[in-house]
């Protein structure tokens, strides 16, 4: 819809990023308020709230602004999906940052019209990842099957459809053992790190808030939550294409060229053949990939396969959490 439509109240979803202490890098969407909640029992309820999530009202070429802790202003314009990113070149913003690396900021719509109504008096907070100097890795990681029971290479993927629309973000399932190893990482070796956590995934960004419910109930470290659009009806890959959670890690590389990860997925879909294509562009910065097996024969016999001759980085494929631990205390990750 445009930005003159119906009467609802208007909201605008800062997306968890990151940047550097030269660099915002902001993202997120402008839409209309379906007031959703995500701790809401009952099948109905349920069923309305993934409807809302996926049937939203954008608020299309909205003009809008983020002012930052010292006062500074960025104007902006959502686009035709009501999405906004801020991608500029920025003066001291390290010292803006708490000692976990996040810098805050407030984003507003700025030309309200005709008086829309608006969600906490036009005012919306946002968050930046600026990961310290200190840092000793970071980690990229997946969620879908690698922190979260999901099911994505179930026949149809029925239990993908199941997990989604049939259960609630407080009701879904981590994997056992999977927050404390996270926790391990974020803190490394000497225990005090603030090691930075990036959440990359297929799933789309109307599952945002799912996903960020998901990952603060279960007591994940914080993170940018990395997601994509959905296709185009008229959009076509070709081979040369490269998908864009590739794209998404790639540039968090580029991002930060002084700091080496960790990459953390499952061998169900594609994550094998991405940390690999990952790992042979930047051969000297993948400090290991660990890839979580999954229930499928054939899946895991090709992934076994692909590892099978590959040196450059080592390669875990874990059954348990426990051996990931082990694995990382080992080559000195984790205390």
């Amino acid at each position: 819809m445009g930005f003159f439509g119906n009467r609802d109240r208007l909201q605008i979803i800062a997306f968890q990023s990151y940047g550097t202490t030269d660099h915002l890098y902001a993202r997120g969407r402008a839409l209309e308020d379906e007031d959703i909640d995500l701790s809401e029992k009952g099948l109905f309820k349920l069923l309305l709230n993934t409807w809302k999530r996926f049937e939203t009202d954008e608020v299309r070429n909205a003009p809008i602004q983020i002012k930052l802790p010292d006062g500074r202003i960025i104007d902006a314009t959502t686009d035709q999906g009501g999405f906004f990113l801020v991608d500029q070149k920025m003066e001291s913003l390290g010292g803006y940052v708490n000692e976990e690396g996040w810098l805050a900021y407030e984003i507003s719509y700025t030309d309200l019209g005709n008086a829309r109504q608006i969600k906490n008096e036009n005012c919306f907070r946002g968050e930046i990842l600026i990961p310290s100097k200190e840092a000793a890795f970071g980690v990229i990681s997946d969620i879908d099957d690698t922190i979260m029971h999901t099911g994505v290479v179930s026949s149809l993927k029925w239990r993908v459809i199941a997990n989604t629309f049939f259960k609630s973000a407080e009701k879904r399932v981590p994997l056992e053992g999977a927050a404390r190893f996270y926790h391990k990482l974020h803190r490394g070796r000497s225990g005090n790190n603030a090691n930075p956590i990036f959440y990359v995934s297929h799933s789309p960004w109307n599952l945002y808030r799912y996903l960020e419910f998901f990952l603060t109930k279960n007591n994940f470290p914080k993170g940018p939550i990395l997601l994509r659009n959905f296709p185009g009806l008229r959009s076509r890959k070709t081979p040369a294409d490269q998908p864009q959670k590739q794209k998404e890690i790639a540039n968090i590389l580029k991002t930060y060229p002084s700091l080496n990860f960790i990459l953390i997925g499952d061998s169900g879909e594609g994550d094998a053949d991405i940390y690999m294509n990952i790992s042979r562009a930047y051969p000297e910065r993948i400090l290991a990939i660990y890839l979580r097996s999954v229930n499928h024969k054939k899946k895991m016999l090709r992934v076994r396969g692909l590892f099978e001759n590959y040196k450059s980085t080592p390669v875990l494929l874990v059954e348990k959490s426990r051996d990931a631990l082990e694995h990382a205390r080992f080559n000195g990750f984790i205390k």
